[in-house]
């Protein structure tokens, strides 16, 4: 099957979001928002594919600006006339126009363009994931809740909350405070012995930190350490993988295959949080969840 990209259209989007999360500023108004860039891509057979972009400036570099006027003005022009089945060809030009640093350039970004040219070409295959990769799908998937409680009284409430809206398991944010963290990790596993419980430091410790925190993670029953340091200390993840406190999980740190191939090979990880939009989509996130699989590494799914 042979079709054209004629059109690449990008909205501004605000979903309407409730509580409070670390990477999500305080809003002043009334009802705060969660803005993503809608991606919309048409075919000269009259296909069309929907896909987003969400960046989150706290945690990325990427903003709903950069998204937009990179889509708009450099990648759209490259693609417009290219086959959208033809995703080598596709991803060459994107990392032509916007090219990378250490990894992948503006992979948010790019998430959006991947997501809305796999919408385009399943529609016009009429397959869905599974069938194009041969895969069976789930008919359920468990979820974990978001702990970000800056309080024991918090704590409680978002745990009671979570169970009230069916939820058992549980990741926790931590790194900004070591004592309060394992404090809080404690009286989590106090109210809920029975549940799956990990924490995500989003690189928020330094490697003395984190070599004192992990044992003490471990005592209090939690299953896997995620982003302990900034991306780029990498002695300091070998530091904690030789520990073997915790099992170490890398997150921001992995945007591509090649960053997961080496960071493997240098024995810095147990395994991957993964992010479709982190690592350009679902293009790139299947090559990497193959090689987790091929390399029985750990595998924790995020969005």
């Amino acid at each position: 099957m042979t079709s054209r990209i004629i059109s690449i259209e990008t909205f501004l989007a605000r979903y309407p979001i409730t509580g409070r999360f670390k990477f999500l500023p305080a809003a002043a108004e009334a009802k705060p928002t969660r803005d993503t860039v809608i991606i919309k891509i048409t075919d000269d057979a009259g296909h069309v594919g929907w896909g987003q972009s969400v960046p989150s400036p706290t945690w990325s570099y990427e903003t709903i600006e950069t998204v937009r006027t990179t889509i708009d003005r450099h990648l759209a022009p490259v693609l417009i006339g290219l086959d959208p089945f033809d995703q080598e060809t596709v991803w060459r030009k994107m990392n032509r126009a916007i090219a990378p640093s250490f990894s992948t350039g503006q992979p948010i970004c790019k998430a959006g363009i991947d997501l809305a040219l796999f919408d385009l070409t399943g529609r016009a295959l009429n397959q869905t994931a599974s069938a194009r990769w041969q895969r069976s799908g789930l008919e359920q998937v468990t979820l974990s809740w978001t702990v970000d409680a800056s309080d024991e009284a918090e704590l409680e409430a978002t745990v009671a909350e979570a169970r009230q809206r069916g939820y058992r398991h549980f990741n926790v944010k931590i790194g900004l405070n070591a004592a309060w963290d394992v404090k809080l990790c404690a009286a989590l596993r106090r109210l809920a012995p029975e549940a799956f419980v990990w924490v995500d430091a989003n690189g928020g410790y330094d490697v003395a930190t984190a070599l004192a925190v992990a044992p003490k993670l471990a005592d209090a029953g939690i299953a896997a350490f995620e982003q302990p340091l900034p991306a780029n200390r990498l002695p300091g993840y070998r530091e904690l993988r030789r520990q073997r406190a915790l099992p170490i999980l890398m997150d921001e740190g992995i945007v591509s295959l090649a960053d997961l191939e080496s960071f493997h090979q240098l024995e810095l990880l147990d395994g991957v949080a993964m992010k479709i939009p982190r690592c350009g989509g679902l293009t790139e996130a299947r090559r990497i969840l193959e090689y987790l699989a091929q390399h029985g590494l750990s595998f924790f799914a995020s969005g």
